[in-house]
């Protein structure tokens, strides 16, 4: 039993290197070599935990050789676009100007079904509302939807509103965190001194964000209200 739990431990450990060698994809994601490569890995880190007869090398040589191979592939594709198309394809357009591209569909082998819940799947549910329709290599459908059924922007009714960078984490379970506040322009103490002055400790604040103008939001431990801070003013209770 104690060899079966190490072999699983050394190739669950590998599975996630090579993972994350490959990259951070989610599954729907993943270029068809990549899904091949994932596939691949998965079947042949079962082989050794099954069977203890089989030496955990036997695992461990072809999923890095796939795992290398892969990168490979991934630099060939990167430096050389007819390599890339032979391999992940061309993205495919099938709604331009608001009309159905047939052909695309049967290229694709899309069904009326398919092509309805993929637009779903964009918060779209009225055909109507299409401009232009691109299936991606990976699968996934990029739509734009028609000016007329398009949400406004901010430029589109003349507001103006400053350009920022989302808020991020900077105390997690009251750990600072310090590689957010550094990447915000802050120094460590920034965390310290913003609960200080909402009569909070940093190991009572749960969740605090901000962003580079200085506006927070704190949530404490104990429930309650969060805590706004807006440009770095007071700390008013949301």
């Amino acid at each position: 039993m104690s060899v079966i739990l190490i072999r699983s431990l050394i190739l669950y450990v590998l599975v996630i290197f090579a993972v994350r060698l490959m990259g951070k994809r989610q599954l729907g994601e993943l270029q068809p070599s990549e899904l091949v490569i994932t596939i691949l890995v998965s079947n042949i880190a079962t082989l050794p935990i099954e069977d203890v007869n089989i030496p955990v090398i036997v695992g461990i040589t072809p999923i890095l050789a796939l795992v290398c191979f892969e990168v490979a592939v991934s630099w060939l594709c990167l430096r050389f676009p007819t390599v890339r198309r032979l391999i992940s394809g061309s993205p495919k357009i099938v709604i331009k100007g608001g009309k159905i591209d047939r052909k695309a569909m049967r290229d694709l082998r899309f069904s009326v079904d398919d092509l309805m819940m993929a637009l779903r799947g964009s918060d779209i549910f009225d055909l109507a509302e299409v401009q232009y329709a691109v299936v991606e290599t990976t699968g996934s459908m990029s739509v734009m939807r028609k000016p007329s059924a398009d949400t406004p922007t901010r430029s589109d009714l003349g507001v103006r509103a400053e350009d920022s960078d989302p808020p991020l984490v900077v105390v997690s379970d009251g750990i600072i965190m310090g590689t957010a506040l550094r990447s915000l322009g802050f120094d460590s103490g920034y965390a310290e001194r913003t609960a200080k002055r909402c009569g909070l400790r940093v190991e009572d604040i749960f969740i605090m964000t901000a962003d580079s103008s200085g506006s927070c939001f704190i949530s404490p431990k104990k429930g309650g209200r969060p805590i706004i801070i807006q440009g770095g003013g007071d700390c008013d209770k949301g």
